[in-house]
């Protein structure tokens, strides 16, 4: 049986908790905003016969610490990798997590052995269009303090998607999603330490995306939001060294939703930069 190990990083303003399991090149897992380390249980064992791999929850998520003020996700991320005597990885993220390790890579890209971004958009990308549908109504459930409602309304906008009612989509798995996703909304983690991060890059992402310098998988599901399948395209022409792959019958974590498709497609990624 794989053996992990879970450990706690004390940030100074929160505990940070984490797994490792098993050894080689290292790669590093960040999960999306709605989510927590868990969304990676489908590429865990799979990943860790060939890799050292590494998942945590941020801070505001699962079990690490609640959010007590704005933060550097970046940081929390070089801290983890300091901690664990990490000095280049292949890093994969979903959604936020993308978002922040594209980030990571314009700022210390000599630690990032490869890129993976799923579902994401880049720093200081604009969406065009009307927003997702029942954004609105997210919104005003969590200014009321109904966290049921809200929780129910971000998965219908994130796993669900644009295309799709609740019954049209894996119960088992979305059922998951509104366990994952209720802890961040009862402690309101994106409000408290996301809505105005800390020192947040600068320029933005979106147009430096030709200085990232590492191979980058860009991965979108095909019923995701419009503007994030355009985001997918941008990053594709924009980052050197790049290939992307859609993939149908997902929305927003096509990791989560169909990993018969995603953990192929990846572990060619990774061996092939990683000289397996």
């Amino acid at each position: 049986m794989m053996q992990t190990m879970s450990g706690q990083l004390d940030l100074g303003d929160g505990v940070l908790a984490y797994e490792v399991a098993g050894a080689g090149v290292p790669v590093v897992l960040v999960h999306a905003a709605f989510l927590d380390r868990r969304m990676f249980d489908p590429q865990w064992e799979t990943l860790a016969r060939e890799f050292q791999v590494i998942r945590f929850d941020m801070i505001g998520f699962g079990a690490s610490s609640p959010a007590t003020g704005p933060r550097s996700r970046r940081a929390d991320v070089r801290r983890l990798l300091d901690h664990l005597g990490i000095d280049r990885a292949h890093w994969v993220g979903c959604s936020m997590g993308g978002e922040l390790l594209l980030d990571l890579a314009l700022e210390q890209p000599e630690r990032a052995a490869s890129l993976t971004v799923v579902g994401s958009t880049p720093n200081g990308f604009e969406m065009h269009g009307e927003m997702p549908r029942y954004m609105g109504e997210m919104i005003g459930a969590l200014q009321t303090g109904d966290g049921a409602t809200a929780n129910e309304l971000q998965i219908r906008i994130w796993f669900d998607g644009q295309f799709r009612e609740p019954d049209q989509v894996n119960a088992e798995q979305r059922a998951q999603a509104l366990a994952m996703n209720r802890l961040p909304v009862e402690r309101s983690t994106f409000g408290i330490a996301d809505m105005q991060p800390i020192n947040p890059l600068d320029p933005p992402a979106v147009g430096r995306l030709d200085a990232v310098r590492c191979p980058t998988l860009i991965v979108t599901g095909a019923l995701d939001h419009p503007e994030i399948v355009r985001a997918a395209e941008v990053m594709t022409q924009g980052i050197p060294h790049t290939r992307q792959a859609i993939i149908d019958g997902a929305a927003h974590v096509p990791s989560f939703e169909r990993p018969e498709v995603f953990n192929p497609i990846l572990l060619a990624f990774l061996r092939e930069h990683s000289g397996v």
